[in-house]
């Protein structure tokens, strides 16, 4: 046994792992009695409320102005849709979430103009990026602050967003 070497010199640097490893320890349980204080204050003061009751608060809530919640179609009185079949939404979207099924129409003149016949959304598959409401040209779609999605059966997050009968309105190109 060497006599020259101080004690954490003989484990090889072990004591020294140790020592941190103690210091974590005693870091770790400081940190929880901190939270566990403050959570104690909340308990014994009720005067200050910090949680809202959400289902009950659904006519008082507040939700923040950039919240994103699904893509609609806004539609006018006449059921008119500003949507001119662009598929600049569909090609914005980085994962396949909005597929703009298209039609011609042809017009009093005769032509051939491209319409929409179903604009769908799969809700499921949205990440709220907001890409597709940047791409559109004609302002069509729009971001909504629905959030209560839940459902039972996957198939009811597919939606159509344009109503059926629908057409496009006068003047947008």
């Amino acid at each position: 046994m060497s006599k020259g070497l101080p004690l954490w010199g003989r484990f090889g640097g072990g004591f020294m792992f140790l020592i941190n490893y103690i210091k974590t320890v005693f870091s770790t349980v400081k940190s929880m009695l901190v939270g566990m204080r403050r959570t104690g204050y909340y308990f014994t003061h009720h005067k200050e409320i910090i949680t809202e009751e959400y289902p009950d608060n659904r006519e008082t809530m507040h939700l923040p102005e950039r919240f994103k919640g699904e893509v609609v179609m806004p539609h006018d009185e006449k059921n008119e849709h500003r949507c001119t079949g662009c598929t600049a939404c569909e090609l914005a979207c980085p994962n396949g979430t909005i597929k703009v099924v298209t039609k011609f129409d042809i017009t009093p003149e005769g032509k051939k103009k491209k319409a929409i016949d179903k604009l769908v959304y799969h809700l499921e598959l949205c990440t709220m990026c907001n890409l597709c409401i940047v791409a559109c040209p004609s302002d069509a779609i729009k971001m909504a602050q629905t959030f209560e999605h839940s459902v039972f059966d996957r198939s009811q997050l597919t939606k159509v967003l344009n109503n059926p009968g629908s057409k496009i309105m006068d003047g947008v190109e």
